[in-house]
């Protein structure tokens, strides 16, 4: 079977060069959601942990619960609670969203400050708040999100500006309501590697934790990839001249060659496009369509790496690396090295 390891080394190095941009790792929240970005959320967790991450950001209550002794913190991006917990915190992303929460839960209002994707919109701040009150929720934030923080753009600097208008206007309401405490934070991994001098309550980092982003020129990064994936070989044939392997005959023999069968295809994550257009990082080119359980490649070896940079295997699919790593199926085998 595939198996992916998962480099310790590399990502504590990663969280080593975040909580220095953040100025202190008890500003850091890692984001564990979609299975850690593939990493494995129970692996990542844990590693967060040892690391002393005290912070941790998903999609689900089911994934805030699984991690729930591991961090003094978990925010939930889209999940209602159903159950109490004191250390999670709810996402508000409209103003429906709030009378479905409990009397007494926790919750971190989200505003709209550009991405115009979810979050209530700034002229609704004053609503959200009587209602907040009505419904006796506990607001322990305010935060946004950013839609071009990986761009060289001044989308970044204006958007930012949008969010510190929302901060006034907020505490000044906030004055009023009585909200005490009420902490703010929006930036992402990109965010907080373009910031100068962060200062933010809190940073969420994704894709920076796992080694894969990818920033403008300009805005270098010591990063490193932390998950690489194997496959091992199912079977192997001496292919003539003129033969074909695979659905379709895709690909044929221009000499002889050999071409062996590995057990890795698009049902694990091995993205059908890539067929007869993907060498691996050992200078094993990819022939033939890739099968839903297998793949072939150019090589005699026993067992081969895939990828072991995201970024550069999803240049070649022409996406992103999240979607290469969320991909990857969560039956296969994950270990810590």
């Amino acid at each position: 079977m595939p198996h992916i390891t998962i480099s310790k080394e590399n990502f504590f190095h990663n969280l080593e060069q975040i909580s220095a941009k953040a100025n202190s790792k008890d500003r850091v929240a890692v984001v564990l959601k979609d299975n850690a970005y593939g990493h494995g959320l129970m692996k990542i967790a844990e590693l967060s942990h040892e690391f002393g991450i005290k912070r941790a950001v998903v999609q689900t209550e089911r994934e805030a619960k699984k991690i729930a002794h591991l961090f003094e913190y978990i925010l939930v991006l889209a999940d209602k609670p159903k159950s109490y917990s004191k250390h999670i915190h709810y996402t508000v992303n409209s103003l429906e969203d709030i009378e479905r929460f409990n009397k007494g839960t926790k919750i971190e209002l989200k505003v709209d400050s550009g991405m115009h994707r979810n979050g209530i919109d700034r002229s609704e701040l004053r609503e959200a708040f009587e209602k907040i009150r009505e419904q006796k929720l506990i607001i322990k934030a305010i935060f946004t999100h950013h839609r071009s923080a990986d761009e060289l753009s001044s989308e970044w600097f204006w958007q930012n500006e949008c969010f510190k208008e929302i901060k006034a206007e907020a505490t000044t309401l906030m004055e009023e309501f009585g909200f005490r405490g009420v902490k703010f934070h929006s930036a992402n991994s990109a965010a907080l590697f373009r910031s100068d001098n962060f200062d933010e309550d809190m940073v969420r980092v994704g894709i920076a934790a796992y080694g894969c982003l990818e920033m403008p020129q300009g805005f270098e990064v010591d990063l490193k990839p932390v998950l690489s994936l194997y496959a091992k070989k199912l079977s192997q044939r001496v292919l003539k001249k003129g033969e074909s392997v695979g659905y379709g005959a895709t690909f044929s023999a221009e000499e002889d060659c050999v071409v062996s069968n590995y057990d890795f295809g698009y049902g694990d994550g091995f993205m059908r496009l890539l067929s007869n257009n993907y060498t691996t990082p050992d200078g094993y080119k990819q022939v033939g369509r890739i099968s839903m359980d297998n793949a072939s490649f150019l090589t005699d070896k026993e067992s081969i790496v895939i990828f072991n940079d995201a970024c550069a295997i999803a240049k070649d699919a022409g996406t992103i690396s999240y979607e290469i790593l969320t991909s990857l199926q969560s039956s296969i085998e994950r270990k810590v090295i």
